[in-house]
């Protein structure tokens, strides 16, 4: 069950485009009829029907060095053009970039478990946690987002859950590629204003990791989106998303006041309470997507608990916390 892509209708049997990927009812599934990029590429016979023989056979050879190293770069380059235009092997991530984060993440668990297992605790935490002393690691922006406390298996778990229930469910309301760029700009945000807070606050020296942040962030869009959404708590208590969302927040927020430094019990808090701003805001700003994101009067989803929040997922993120 999905939405069309083109005229919003709900479609109990969805059609997807082998060409775009993208979701339509029965009545624009034809290329044709939803004005598929993949139209384009027919008449584009070096896109489709590329020999892959160098261009120099067909100017008579290059006896050059530059000529040959030009040829090369034409091959590479029109290969990098197929394989990311629709048809190629990004279109099979294209609309299923909520799995590709999943696994993504757990790659990355295992990877932290190579590197401590191999270099030892210090190496793990400059290449996988954020750091406050060592806010100018612009990589671990990135890979604290995907990593996770290799202590307590619940962590990823946890928010893998938050992310496979809930995520699709954004990413098919905006788009793969925004949905991929909300992902990591609400996590690297959400990690970033914790660390940013405890070095404000001369807080010791704090460190952050997990997904949560950009999972509250999924919530929060969807808070706004889908308010009445029926969730089931644990998978067994039902309940609308918005007591979920906000009931974790306003716990996080009274922790939060109460620590004075952001994070409780190796959890923070200040993050879940960032991320979930920013998908308020972006929620907000996107109201006219909400349709897209699920049928009509919202739809039964499985349990889910909030990420890291009291009794939530989590384990010792480093030296600060996990999120």
């Amino acid at each position: 069950m999905a939405t069309c892509d083109v005229c919003g209708e709900y479609e109990n049997l969805p059609y997807q485009c082998d060409r775009c990927g993208q979701t339509f009812c029965a009545e624009h599934r034809l290329p044709e009829n939803h004005d598929c990029p993949g139209l384009a590429e027919w008449n584009d016979p070096g896109g489709v029907f590329d020999s892959g023989f160098d261009e120099s056979v067909e100017s008579g050879g290059a006896s050059a060095s530059g000529d040959a190293s030009a040829g090369i770069t034409d091959r590479v380059k029109r290969r990098i053009d197929r394989e990311t235009s629709t048809g190629g092997i990004v279109s099979y991530v294209r609309g299923n970039a909520t799995y590709a984060l999943l696994a993504a993440m757990w790659i990355t668990f295992l990877a932290q478990w190579v590197v401590t297992l191999t270099l030892g605790e210090a190496a793990h935490s400059q290449i996988f946690v954020l750091r406050s002393d060592a806010i100018g690691n612009v990589w671990t922006w990135f890979t604290s987002v995907l990593s996770h406390s290799r202590i307590q298996l619940f962590h990823i778990i946890g928010n893998s859950i938050v992310i496979l229930f809930f995520g699709p469910l954004v990413e098919r309301a905006v788009g793969s590629r925004r949905f991929v760029g909300f992902f990591f700009g609400a996590g690297i945000l959400a990690g970033l204003g914790h660390v940013l807070f405890a070095i404000a606050t001369n807080a010791p020296t704090t460190g952050v990791l997990g997904a949560s942040g950009a999972g509250f962030a999924i919530l929060g869009v969807l808070t706004v989106w889908r308010p009445n959404m029926q969730v089931l708590l644990f998978f067994v208590i039902p309940m609308k998303i918005k007591y979920l969302t906000w009931g974790i927040a306003i716990v996080s927020a009274v922790l939060v006041i109460q620590s004075g430094t952001g994070g409780v019990g190796g959890i923070a808090h200040l993050a879940h309470l960032i991320g979930f701003a920013i998908g308020l805001a972006f929620g907000k700003r996107n109201e006219s997507l909400a349709r897209s994101a699920g049928g009509p009067g919202g739809m039964n989803m499985g349990g889910v608990r909030g990420p890291g929040g009291p009794g939530g997922p989590g384990g010792p993120g480093g030296p600060g916390g996990r999120f």
